[in-house]
């Protein structure tokens, strides 16, 4: 794909996203939630390691506290990749989020 193709299909993806009425606001929440997410994926490692560290003790942050960070960074990457790709249809109902706790990588967990 050539450079002018690609900015096309953004500009046209854009333009999709502002045309529905409806859910204007939320498209464009979706497209930064996703981005945001593709971004973030990676500092989930590190932050399961901590939270595993301060919840079991340094070793099972150093084991299983991996563990969960590889995980949930592909998690976190994979629905990040979803939502961009998909960010000016309203899928799932009403552009919900994949993950909800939390949406946001810098958000705070209920737990």
């Amino acid at each position: 794909m050539g450079k002018k193709n690609i900015i096309g299909f953004m500009t046209i993806l854009f333009i999709i996203s502002l045309v529905s009425t409806a859910h204007c606001d939320d498209a464009l929440k979706k497209l930064g939630r996703g981005i945001c997410n593709i971004g973030t994926c990676p500092l989930e490692v590190f932050e399961q390691i901590k939270r595993v560290s301060n919840d079991e003790g340094p070793m099972a942050g150093c084991s299983y506290g991996v563990v969960k960070g590889v995980s949930m960074m592909v998690v976190r990457g994979c629905a990040g990749v979803y939502e961009f790709v998909t960010f000016p249809f309203p899928v799932p109902k009403d552009y919900r989020p994949l993950l909800t706790d939390p949406e946001f990588f810098f958000e705070e967990k209920s737990w």
